[in-house]
């Protein structure tokens, strides 16, 4: 059984939840002062919520030991049900939207059915692009919801904290924008593979900054969206958003590689 330990208490024990506490002898023990109350083992979320009411990330300790990241992921758990239709909602729209535009995109360039079908690969391009836009509308709504739902974090709750996240959402709109017009349409919405190539890699801003600014673009943008909502559950949502990106960059780079090194060779045996 796991033990939660949460020690460096700031607050008072009392702020605990009621259905948190339970009879002598019946929990763990937590003293103040001169009072003992008694809180449930069985309870993980209760052990949580007493860490994230009455100590820091620095304090907590995991099954005794110590680790920041664990720790810092515990305590942000402790403001968030995982089990809320709204984040459930928003958390399958992170993932499907990715996985969708992956496999199409693999389909039609083994295929070619969805250009033929729509007459061109540029009309093909553009519907699958719409298509992608609809979607990300879609998650985002997701994410907003499923943070309304869910409680505020009172230590994001100020001014300086909201200030970060409006920086964050400027900075990431200045990449996505950015990468857009770098790209084209096209470019943007997985054109490659529809036959539709660049005629050299793009190294204009944002690409000479760093490498899929168009994701990490969308990344900072959540992530200022969570801040400026002080939503815990927007945080965890944006580390979903970001693992899952992750996972898109590996397969999506090797293949587009592939895709424009049977290019170069097509061009050499031309010539």
């Amino acid at each position: 059984m796991r033990r939660w330990i949460c020690s460096g208490t700031k607050r008072s024990l009392t702020s605990v939840p009621r259905k948190c506490r339970t009879a002598q002898g019946d929990g763990r023990k937590a003293e103040e002062g001169r009072k003992t109350y008694y809180f449930r083992e069985l309870s993980v979320k209760c052990w949580v919520t007493l860490c994230a009411l009455g100590g820091s990330e620095r304090a907590l300790r995991c099954n005794g030991h110590p680790d920041p990241d664990l720790c810092i992921m515990t305590w942000l758990l402790g403001y968030v049900d995982l089990s809320e239709p709204h984040f459930v909602a928003a958390v399958l729209a992170i993932v499907f939207n990715p996985l969708f535009w992956n496999v199409v995109a693999r389909w039609e360039h083994k295929t070619r059915k969805l250009s033929k079908a729509f007459g061109s690969p540029r009309l093909a391009c553009y519907t699958l692009g719409g298509a992608i836009l609809l979607l990300n509308v879609l998650r985002s709504h997701c994410f907003t919801q499923a943070m309304l739902s869910q409680p505020r974090m009172q230590s994001l709750d100020n001014p300086a904290a909201y200030h970060v996240g409006l920086a964050l959402l400027g900075v990431g709109g200045v990449f996505v924008l950015s990468s857009f017009l770098a790209l084209g349409f096209t470019g943007t919405f997985l054109g490659d593979y529809f036959g539709i190539l660049k005629e050299a890699r793009v190294t204009m801003f944002p690409f000479s900054v760093l490498d899929n600014p168009m994701y990490w673009g969308s990344t900072a943008i959540y992530l200022g969206w969570a801040i400026v909502h002080a939503s815990p559950t927007g945080l965890l949502l944006t580390a979903v958003v970001a693992l899952i990106y992750m996972v898109a960059i590996v397969y999506e780079e090797p293949f587009t590689a592939e895709i424009y090194q049977q290019k170069a060779s097509q061009a050499y045996k031309r010539s």
